[in-house]
């Protein structure tokens, strides 16, 4: 019991440094896209995320083999085997070096073939789009192989160091936005090579923090042939799932450029930015609890394995939800206020993506679990098939409809059907209990959904389209969202433990 609550405090305590890092991380992103946006203009900034999208096309493979990484060494942590976890470490990074050899390979001969012969790109600007095209592939190769060392920081719930590193890395981003101000070159061209740059200098501090506090990150070389080849194994796995998730995701902005061009890319783009910005507040929340969940499995207790993984979920989506329906009801005023130009489509485009960010949310508890299992196979090939059906229907319905909102609606299908078959596989992987799972779960966000979201929904019809009205709509929601949350979403132990720490807040502050 004593050791539950000592893993519940620094939950929590690592919870708090991530959803400062988060805020910070947030303001500094949404503000920098409006402004580089402006800078760029619509058919750059398009551009630049379409053409970094081809390279992370090819990071699927270092996807797959981080999510080994994350697993094996957190698993070796729960085991205090401390032979294990050097030798876990250093595999790690020699099998991760051979992914980003790889990587350059593919995307020096075919991805390069695919940027200057199939994408549409005006020819003005193709110097500057291959410029993009290999500082984005520099970029994934230095994120490749800091990934063992930020798996590390995780694994050991470091999570300040995440917070603290990150106030000099807006810092830089944000000074990327007056450089780009001042600087008469070509625009384009110049942000490619400062966002590298600035990521280069970040991954060396990571792994400097790395070395000065973790005695198993100072490498040697090491040949563990069984470890390689289960970490490959199960990578070769993983590597289908990811493989589904960049194609569902990069592939449709493909599809959008060949059938649209960069300006519906650049509408895609402000999507993806409040997207990142708003699932960080469920992302940071499991980035706190995935180590004890799978730290749990390892010592054999599933019981608070369970209660872990169904308090990530409820909790992860009610926070995405607490802003999401405010967004999703007063999308255009909150675009319009953002941004001096709206990309057409952007409105379309954000309402349905957040809907498709909550049931994301739902996900991640769930392939944390099936890797803490180890045995990934069926879930992976499964699951991946599920997701691998976004990329050939929206061809299709683009054919039919012509109308770019088709993908995102497709994205939408699929992810839920995705999450039902989830629920199933994990059920049997780790052994708990589908009912409970819909009792403390699912039960508890249909209600809160429901009695939630009516009188915002009215209220946005009915009230004129001003701004005050917006800012009525947003504070109505998020305060019915808030009491449904705490009448209808938690239990009365929840209640009473929230209670407790609010009380003792005020005593505090008195």
């Amino acid at each position: 019991m004593t050791s539950h609550i000592e893993d519940n405090k620094r939950i929590a305590k690592n919870t708090v440094m991530l959803y400062l890092r988060m805020f910070l991380i947030m303001g500094v992103s949404l503000y920098t896209s409006r402004v580089v946006l402006q800078v760029l203009g619509v058919t750059d900034y398009g551009i630049y995320n379409v053409v970094g999208g081809v390279v992370s096309l090819f990071s699927f493979i270092h996807s797959a083999m981080t999510s080994a990484t994350q697993r094996y060494i957190t698993f070796a942590l729960g085991k205090e085997d401390q032979q294990n976890l050097h030798n876990t470490f250093c595999t790690s990074l020699n099998i991760h070096a051979f992914i980003a050899f790889v990587l350059v390979v593919l995307a020096e001969t075919i991805g390069l073939w695919f940027l200057n012969v199939k994408m549409t790109i005006p020819i003005e600007r193709m110097r500057a789009a291959n410029w993009v095209y290999q500082m984005s592939v520099l970029s994934t190769v230095v994120l490749i192989m800091s990934s063992p060392y930020n798996a590390l920081i995780i694994a050991h719930e470091k999570m300040s160091a995440f917070a603290y590193i990150s106030v000099l890395d807006v810092s830089l981003k944000l000074a990327i936005v007056f450089i780009l101000k001042c600087l008469g070159s070509d625009k384009l061209i110049l942000y490619a090579i400062l966002v590298f740059s600035i990521q280069l200098l970040i991954r060396f501090i990571y792994t400097a923090y790395c070395k000065k506090n973790f005695i198993e990150s100072k490498y040697k070389f090491v040949w563990d042939k069984p470890l390689t080849f289960e970490m490959m194994s199960y990578s070769l796995w993983s590597l289908w799932g990811n493989l589904a998730v960049v194609f569902s995701d990069q592939g449709v902005n493909i599809l959008l450029n060949m059938f649209f061009g960069p300006t519906v890319n650049a509408a895609r783009g402000v999507t993806m930015q409040v997207k990142n910005a708003i699932n960080g507040f469920s992302s940071n929340f499991q980035m706190a609890m995935n180590p004890q969940i799978t730290k749990n499995y390892a010592k054999g207790d599933l019981k608070q394995m369970h209660s872990l993984v169904f308090a990530s979920s409820k909790y992860s989506f009610f926070l995405l939800y607490i802003l999401t329906l405010p967004l999703i009801l007063e999308a255009p005023t909150i675009l319009d206020i953002w941004l001096d130009v709206v990309p057409e489509h952007s409105v379309n485009f954000l309402r349905i993506v957040l809907i498709i960010t909550i049931i994301q949310a739902l996900a991640g508890p769930m392939t944390v679990s099936a890797q803490a299992n180890g045995k990934i196979k069926k879930y992976q090939a499964i699951v991946g098939g599920i997701l691998l059906l976004t990329l050939p229907f929206s061809f299709i319905g683009l054919k039919i409809w012509n109308i770019p909102e088709v993908v995102f609606v497709t994205d939408l299908v699929v992810s839920f059907m995705a999450q039902v078959i989830r629920l199933f596989l994990v059920r049997k992987m780790v052994n708990f209990s589908l009912r409970a799972y819909f009792s403390v779960v699912v039960s508890r966000i249909v209600l809160v959904t429901i009695a939630s979201a009516i009188i915002p929904i009215l209220a946005h019809i009915v009230l004129p389209k001003t701004f005050l009205s917006a800012l009525l709509v947003v504070f109505i929601s998020v305060v019915l969202v808030a009491i449904s949350i705490y009448f209808l979403g938690l239990s009365s132990a929840e209640r009473v433990f929230v209670n407790n720490k609010v009380t003792h807040f005020i005593r505090r502050k008195k």
